[in-house]
């Protein structure tokens, strides 16, 4: 059977660019796994991890134009968003780097044997040790952030595990090249280029799931993809981690306050966030409570000002197009659903952003009669729309608006628009919302916008499901956790021990010890 091409297709176009791979084969996908496994020995010590990192991120930098040049022409994402995701990911890179040489991830803890415990103590020794290989499926809107050289493989590789990366099927020449610049800056490192490797071909995703020698997988992708994945890798005979991100609406609420003191400032930042990317990021606001009355009419009436404005864009691929337009004629297609700015085709390659209006009684199923159960045909409007629309949905009052929370399932992010009194603590609503939100959402932003997840210590981008399909981060320093396990070592000599866990602390690593005795301390 003649191998099946890979092209890399633009998305401006339509056109066929160039043939950059071919889709890999069961044997294919085998011996990739097989050549990563064999490499995981060579991740383990520590600073040749942190080296091969920074390597990685400056040959990124150094590459830097033809990284852009590469991901521009396969997405039309433009060379400024590019530029900065790549600033963002060589970050990333050097960021898990600076946490290797820290390794308070490995989370040592050590208890001091104590014979006069009731019971008696053993002496234990605790830290964490790499999966093995995982396997990172890319995400179509970030080519380089959630793709070969981003935070999934970046954390995988400072975790000790080799990584084997499906290529999403939008960016496949941005993918070999990037891939080519990984595995070069590992054997600048002294490591085999195998610890970084790509395939390319859906029935290649399926292989990689299913390899006895995988063990843990991160994607990022749609509810569907993603929660396929999932249950194969639940099926496995000896079933695995699969850390997925599959899709969020990313509501947000704008209180009475916040309408009256603000309007136009929020109307304007919403329509900035609901178009960045042509409305392809993950953390788009999909739902967007909105009050009923004057002040509401003022923040749908600067959102109408800035969308109308709005030139059209591409999206990431013609399939992609598609599924928007259908996604809004079936919205639109409801009763009580207006479109004050017509989301929808824009020329023959090209979108147009805009908004959808609804009635929160609609969606609580007051006006049916109903609870809003998933006969009505609105709950499709709770659902993302991958793309420049988002979901106005004007609430009477605060009971209407928590109703309609009551519907969501699991989120990204959930945002708050508040007054300046009620975000200084004034008696009202924000407390109640803020817990209720709490609930639905995995990173909760008041007075500011969900789109741009900052690579920080203290950030978690995850959710409930369908946000995620577990309760780690795959953006911020612990989304390194997902590939580690631990290990406890209970009256194991000195000598035998892992140098991490030795008395003298050779690697001089930060570590928590609880010593015999009525005192506990940490050091």
């Amino acid at each position: 059977m003649a191998a099946t091409p890979v092209w890399s297709v633009d998305p401006r176009t339509g056109k066929q660019r160039e043939q950059v791979a071919v889709e890999a084969t069961s044997r294919d996908v085998d011996e990739a796994v097989r050549a990563a496994h064999a490499a995981r020995g060579a991740l383990a010590d520590a600073a040749t991890r942190a080296a091969f990192l920074r390597g990685a991120a400056d040959l990124l930098d150094e590459s830097a134009d033809r990284v852009v040049e590469a991901a521009d022409a396969e997405t039309a994402l433009g060379p400024g968003r590019l530029t900065g995701e790549l600033a963002r990911t060589t970050g990333q890179l050097r960021a898990f780097a600076d946490a290797v040489d820290e390794g308070a991830y490995l989370d040592i803890r050590i208890d001091r044997a104590d014979p006069d415990r009731t019971p008696p103590r053993p002496e234990l020794r605790r830290f964490k040790v790499p999966l093995g290989v995982v396997a990172v499926y890319a995400a179509s809107n970030f080519p380089l952030a959630f793709s070969v050289p981003g935070g999934d493989t970046a954390s995988a590789l400072a975790a000790g595990c080799p990584v084997v990366v499906k290529a999403h099927p939008d960016h496949p020449a941005t993918s070999e090249l990037c891939a080519s610049l990984l595995r070069r800056a590992a054997v600048a490192a002294g490591l085999p280029a195998d610890v970084v490797s790509v395939v390319h071909g859906f029935d290649s995703g399926l292989e990689l799931i299913r390899h006895p020698l995988v063990s843990a997988a991160g994607f990022t992708g749609s509810i569907r993809g993603g929660r396929a994945l999932f249950d194969a890798a639940a099926a496995r005979p000896v079933p695995i981690p699969f850390h997925g991100e599959l899709g969020s609406l990313n509501p947000v609420v704008v209180t009475p306050a916040a309408a009256a003191e603000r309007a136009e400032e929020i109307g304007a930042g919403l329509a900035g966030s609901v178009t960045l990317g042509v409305g392809q990021f993950c953390v788009k606001p999909g739902l967007v409570l909105v009050p009923e009355g004057a002040d509401g009419d003022r923040v749908t009436g600067a959102l109408t000002k800035a969308l109308g404005e709005t030139e059209p864009g591409v999206l990431l691929d013609h399939r992609m197009r598609e599924n928007f337009v259908a996604g809004v004629r079936e919205r639109t297609a409801l009763a009580g659903v207006t479109a004050p700015v017509a989301p929808g085709a824009g020329g023959e390659h090209t979108v147009g952003a805009g908004y959808l209006s609804v009635a929160a009684r609609s969606l609580v199923g007051v006006d049916s009669g109903d609870s809003g159960d998933s006969g009505s045909g609105y709950e499709v409007l709770l659902e993302e729309c991958f793309g420049p629309v988002t979901v106005v949905v004007r609430y009477a009052d605060q009971g209407e608006a928590a109703a309609v929370l009551d519907r969501l399932s699991g989120n990204l992010s959930a945002t708050l628009q508040l007054s300046t009194a009620e975000a200084g603590g004034a008696p009202g609503p924000a407390a109640e919302l803020l817990s209720q939100v709490t609930a639905l959402a995995g990173r909760v932003v008041v007075n500011n916008w969900p789109t741009g997840v900052a690579v920080a210590p203290a950030q978690h981008h995850g959710g409930p499901y369908p946000a995620a399909t577990s309760h780690s981060t795959s953006v911020g320093g612990t989304a390194i956790e997902r590939w580690l396990r631990p290990v406890a070592y209970q009256s194991v000599p000195d000598p035998l021990l892992p140098p991490e866990l030795r008395e003298a602390n050779p690697l001089g690593l930060p570590r928590r010890v609880t010593e015999a005795g009525p005192e506990q301390r940490q050091g």
